[in-house]
């Protein structure tokens, strides 16, 4: 038995030798591939930046047309759900889709490249704006599918046996899924935060560059942008070169491929859900949002119920009690922009501080997802977003503080050191890692349990049931936002003249009750689950 194959026991080891050691203990070189997918997937938002100047600067479209494009930008991601089943079908060709990935990533970027450096020939064939309407809609379809296959890979890149053949126990299968899920979320935000990096040293004097200079720095953003297909696919490359040395090995005890069959019901029902999405989202209805919510929701959990048959039925409880509490506790409404008002307007949050608080964010993110893998690990899904509910609460009482002025009190006791922005950091470095520890037991969850025909469609369907947890958050900030009224004092560009007046005199309520929600609401789910057949352990 090698130092890899020691069961993963807690007892009697230190925090640094569960957080770290057994860390890189979990490590394996199949992890790499769709780790090298996500990263790219991060470090899309090189051409953030550049996109949103050069529109704004160059492209005459209105603020409605923009609008209206950010909906069919989306809509590849809504193509997730009969996509992953599509996946599943050709997954014997999954290089060729990430290829096909690559190939969309790689044509936008080259469309914008040639609208910022060779205008006049580009316009020559279409409108400029024409051009930037098909280069917005190529790039999120690649990465789609991209994402896709990259979340379906790391099923197979966690091993069902050791190198010697010995089958891994449930819970060292179950630590090792947590650590790929941990790694791919930590994969995605390492790449947020090299895009930050590398803008700010990209864009430092930018502002007294004359019109060509700057277009310039636009074409070679555009260029070093064109390193993010060449990394998704030296992931595949890297993937088909370990599957072929196990091949070599003799490592037959892997399972092959299955050969997935066509499910119609899904396949139908996912299509279903693309087309209603579209319909609804583009009419004009007074409540399209809610009707898009809830018929979304109906035709997923559809898809839900025609799943769990594909699984035990103990599975099948385990998994819809797990959604249930992980939907619930995602969907609990936030503060909204006031919140945001209020700092910039009330406490002088500039936009550099905001932006160091966004880099904050990513960081201590990384550093939460490696330190509380462990916990993850270990401890049931409903342990960790009753603790996570709890501490959600605890971490809104800052904000409702510095709404009622209590940064004055500490820093007439603190020499002026925790002042507003000293409150706000620290907030910030705690809350960073709950968002993402939320989702990685579930992914982790499905990693081990979806059948491994169907890897790529459980992901998929999964994915767009917590996305409809954020929708229904979103709904229900804006309905307490209607309840609690929060302005802010805006002027018209045009004009000079002053549109609205600051007003937040209603916004310590709305504080005092998204944080009674954010409590009550996940752990009131929570006892009804634990107390009912869907009961998990997970």
């Amino acid at each position: 038995m090698t130092w890899r194959d020691q069961p993963n026991s807690t007892g009697g080891r230190s925090w640094f030798q569960r957080v770290f050691l057994d860390l890189w203990s979990q490590l394996r070189l199949s992890f790499l591939p769709p780790l090298m997918v996500y990263f790219a997937a991060g470090v899309s938002g090189l051409t953030s930046v550049v996109g949103a100047f050069f529109l704004k600067d160059y492209l005459d479209l209105s603020a409605e047309f923009i609008a209206g494009l950010a909906f069919w930008a989306g809509l590849p991601w809504i193509l997730k759900v009969p996509l992953g089943h599509v996946v599943d079908l050709f997954w014997r060709w999954k290089g060729l889709l990430i290829l096909l990935g690559a190939g969309l990533i790689t044509l936008s970027l080259l469309i914008m490249f040639g609208l910022v450096s060779r205008p006049i020939e580009m316009r020559a064939i279409f409108p400029l704006a024409t051009w930037y309407v098909i280069a917005l809609l190529l790039a999120p379809s690649g990465y789609a599918i991209q994402d896709i296959v990259a979340d379906a890979m790391t099923v197979e890149a966690v091993p069902r046996f050791s190198d010697v053949g010995r089958p891994f126990s449930g819970p060292e299968s179950r630590a090792m899924h947590t650590t790929m899920q941990t790694l791919g979320r930590i994969a995605i935000i390492s790449g947020f935060v090299s895009v930050a990096a590398v803008n700010i040293w990209i864009f430092t004097g930018a502002e007294v560059l004359p019109k060509e200079a700057r277009l310039d720095l636009y074409a070679r953003v555009y260029l070093t942008a064109l390193a993010i297909p060449v990394i998704s696919v030296s992931g595949m490359v890297l993937h088909s070169f370990i599957q072929r040395r196990k091949t070599m090995l003799g490592k037959t005890h892997e399972a092959p491929d299955e050969k997935t069959k066509v499910n119609w019901p899904i396949l139908g029902g996912g299509l279903g859900f693309v087309v209603l999405s579209i319909v609804l989202g583009t009419s004009e209805l007074i409540y399209a949002q809610e009707i898009v919510f809830v018929s979304s929701l109906s035709v997923i959990l559809y898809l839900i119920r025609e799943l769990v048959k594909k699984i035990p039925p103990e599975a099948a409880r385990v998994l819809i009690g797990t959604a249930t509490i992980i939907f619930v506790f995602r969907a609990v409404p936030l503060p909204g922009p006031g919140l945001t008002w209020f700092e910039i307007d009330g406490l002088g949050f500039d936009e550099r501080f905001l932006s160091i608080l966004s880099l904050i964010t990513s960081l201590l993110t990384l550093i939460g997802l490696v330190v509380l893998r462990p916990l993850m690990a270990e401890r049931s899904i409903a342990y960790i977003v009753v603790l996570l509910a709890i501490a959600a609460g605890v971490l809104s009482l800052p904000n409702i503080g510095l709404y009622y002025g209590i940064q004055e009190w500490t820093a007439a006791r603190t020499g002026g050191i925790v002042d507003a922005r000293f409150i706000a950091i620290l907030d910030t470095a705690i809350e960073s890692p709950l968002g993402q520890i939320a989702m990685v037991p579930m992914l982790a969850w499905i990693a081990r349990n979806a059948p491994p025909d169907l890897k790529a469609t459980f992901f998929a369907v999964m994915a767009s049931f917590t996305n409809m947890a954020l929708s229904a958050s979103s709904l229900g900030t804006k309905y307490l936002n209607q309840m609690f009224l929060v302005t802010r004092a805006s002027v018209d560009p045009a004009s000079g003249e002053q549109i609205s007046i600051a007003d937040y005199s209603q916004l310590g309520q709305l504080l005092i009750v998204v944080g009674v929600i954010t409590v009550a609401v996940p752990l009131l789910v929570v006892l009804v689950v634990q107390s009912s057949p869907y009961r998990t352990s997970e």
